[in-house]
């Protein structure tokens, strides 16, 4: 099992694609805070600039591509000049309709900054520390791309698709956008130092065995004992390594992961609250409900009829 795909796949990792652009100077647009998701941006002609409330300020080139995690607002402009209107009202004023091309402007087609923008969702309430760990936005420029080959591909190839017409180029768009997601984590680009460390956990011969085995095996009674003996260290070795490179004990961690994998069975309306209970390693319902319920806010139950 890769524990990377098993983390965004239960965590229900989806790409989805907004527009592309053709901007002409002046342009500026304020784009909103967006829960449990990640924007992004592909500068495929010209130039333009990505501004935080914390005062960075990005520039984008030809080839760039901007991650903002955690859905952040922020402001993207033909200049570094503060003030930008709205996004809903720079789409009602080009009449978007949210077909085709987004046209700002009316100057050079030739000369006008041309992106690709949309974002990536997560389940409601999802929640890892690989999504705590990413930093407040990831930069990939072109001489990361000319490093990495195979992702210099997949954006190659994304953009190519962009400027195909049909349903189908669609479709190929949103997962070739979900591909690169997972590719830019697996490289650590713009790595923070939790970052860093939580992927050095997953590449680990022996921390990265025993979060193969809780995320292969929920269901089954661990202890650090068990693991430990499992991934050939000392009960405290293992336990001050796992926390060393996680941030967390290794329980907390797969209690959080249990609960997380719970949120996902339960969106299946034929898994019943007693099965998401048994395969998550829960000894009862009753068990499962107490901890599903100060996790969430709402029972099992709960979130199975509003699901259903």
């Amino acid at each position: 099992m890769n524990v990377l795909d098993d983390i965004l796949s239960t965590l229900n990792l989806k790409g989805v694609l907004y527009f592309r652009t053709d901007l002409s100077s002046p342009w500026a647009v304020a784009v909103p805070e967006l829960d449990q998701a990640a924007r992004f941006h592909l500068c495929v002609q010209g130039t333009c600039f990505v501004g935080f409330a914390s005062g960075d300020r990005v520039e984008l080139k030809a080839g760039d591509l901007i991650l903002v995690p955690r859905g952040r607002s922020h402001t993207i402009s033909c200049s570094q000049a503060d003030g930008a209107p709205a996004l809903e009202s720079v789409l009602a004023d080009a009449e978007y309709d949210g077909e085709g091309v987004l046209v700002v402007g009316d100057g050079d087609p030739n000369a006008s900054t041309q992106l690709i923008c949309g974002h990536f969702s997560f389940r409601n309430g999802a929640d890892h520390p690989l999504l705590r760990a990413l930093p407040d936005y990831l930069l990939t420029c072109s001489s990361i791309r000319a490093r990495e080959v195979w992702l210099d591909e997949v954006l190659r190839l994304l953009t190519r698709r962009m400027f195909s017409e049909g349903a189908v180029a669609n479709a190929t768009i949103t997962r070739l956008s979900e591909v690169f997601f997972i590719e830019l984590l697996r490289l650590g680009v713009g790595r923070t130092p939790e970052m860093t460390s939580l992927l050095k956990a997953l590449s680990d011969r022996q921390i990265g065995k025993a979060l193969q085995l809780m995320h292969r095996h929920a269901e089954q009674p661990w202890t650090v004992s068990l693991l430990a003996s499992e991934v050939g260290m000392s009960r405290s070795s293992f336990a001050d390594r796992f926390s060393e490179l996680l941030g967390m004990g290794p329980m907390s961690y797969l209690s959080e992961w249990r609960l997380q994998k719970a949120l996902s069975l339960l969106e299946d309306t034929r898994c019943s609250v007693q099965q998401a209970a048994a395969g998550t390693g829960y000894q009862s319902p009753a068990a499962f409900t107490r901890a599903f319920t100060s996790r969430f806010g709402c029972s099992p139950r709960e979130l199975k009829r509003r699901t259903g």
